[in-house]
């Protein structure tokens, strides 16, 4: 699908901004459900100390789980943090933005990933782009969770694509997770409110599905549509403050 078109079609929005400063890296992330960011402070070999900001969350419970990032990274080097593991005990998405803000550490200057997945239009067909910086650099297309698209993964499932990720070279093996878990993320816009609001029917895969959590867990926080009202995920945020927080939230 051409870039220009899918801009034009409704659909998941998120965006990441990653922000490296000297002895320390700040990756940001929102979209139609979330707007959180990790600090992760560093030596230029290991990691220090890690901070959250979790200003939009779907759940009660979400605001427990940076105590549980801080003890998972705290003092493992940069290099090793994608393979420090414990994902399931952690937020999701905080444990996937400090393993991006360890990676960018070193950098000289800030990265921008967005991924723009539309609704799903003819035949079932759901489109989905990542862009690095306002380039696109890759595109995947699945109907029902069955890929279509790129040519080596088609008939495969959208949750099965690890072999073909971790064949692809750096950069695009980084953005290829992030455009894959976008996409599944995307579906939550086809399931109604109701049905996914009770946190104990929703497998362990994160810090509120943990059993403990989700007995209490209750479903908050604004729902945006980026493509039906004028915002534009994480034009609030500054990478170098990381604590200006969206007034509306």
């Amino acid at each position: 699908m051409d870039s220009g078109m899918l801009d034009m079609l409704p659909g998941f929005r998120r965006r990441f901004l990653v922000t490296p400063l000297p002895g320390r890296v700040t990756a940001a992330v929102e979209d139609d459900y979330h707007s959180m960011a990790v600090i992760l402070h560093h030596d230029g070999a290991r990691i220090t100390g890690v901070d959250a900001i979790m200003e939009r969350v779907p759940w009660t419970t979400c605001p427990g789980a940076p105590a549980v990032l801080q003890a998972t990274f705290t003092g493992v080097a940069l290099a090793e943090a994608a393979a420090r593991g414990e994902k399931k005990a952690n937020c999701t998405h905080l444990h996937d933005l400090a393993v991006l803000a360890a990676a960018h550490a070193g950098d000289d200057a800030p990265t921008r990933y967005e991924i723009l997945a539309c609704d799903p239009i003819e035949e079932d067909l759901a489109v989905a782009e990542i862009r690095r910086d306002g380039v696109p650099l890759l595109q995947v297309a699945h109907r029902r969770h069955v890929m279509v698209a790129p040519a080596e993964v088609a008939g495969q499932s959208l949750m099965k694509l690890r072999p073909w990720i971790d064949a692809l070279d750096e950069p695009q093996r980084e953005a290829a997770r992030l455009l894959q878990w976008g996409t599944i993320l995307a579906n939550g816009r086809l399931i109604p409110m109701e049905r996914q609001s009770t946190a104990t029917r929703v497998p362990p895969n994160c810090f509120t599905f943990q059993p403990e959590n989700a007995v209490r867990a209750q479903r908050v926080g604004r729902v945006i549509d980026f493509t039906a009202e004028p915002l534009v995920p994480l034009d609030h945020f500054d990478g170098a403050a990381y604590d200006r927080p969206r007034d509306a939230q």
